[in-house]
């Protein structure tokens, strides 16, 4: 009974495997020279019907999603292959 007193559960994301902390943190470190400077990385995302790629930046209270774009964009450019 003990044991469970004591337990301490897991962040919400990692329980649902969704977030790998150990390289989440790999990922978003910013070398100490650059100061404040955002690193951001392309995130590509796939659901049954489209596409979509965003820009995001990582902050201390959650990222932020500069710019995103998705493959039902496409068809307004006159592209008619590459639509899901």
């Amino acid at each position: 009974k003990a044991y469970f007193k004591r337990y301490q559960v897991k962040y919400k994301r990692r329980r649902e495997g969704k977030t790998d902390y150990r390289a989440r943190k790999r990922l978003i470190a910013q070398d100490k020279n650059k100061y404040s400077t955002p690193k951001y990385r392309f995130v590509v995302r796939f659901s049954n019907r489209f596409v979509t790629c965003q820009i995001v930046a990582a902050e201390l209270v959650g990222d932020k999603v500069i710019c995103a774009a998705t493959s039902k964009e496409l068809a307004r450019y006159g592209l008619q292959a590459g639509l899901k």
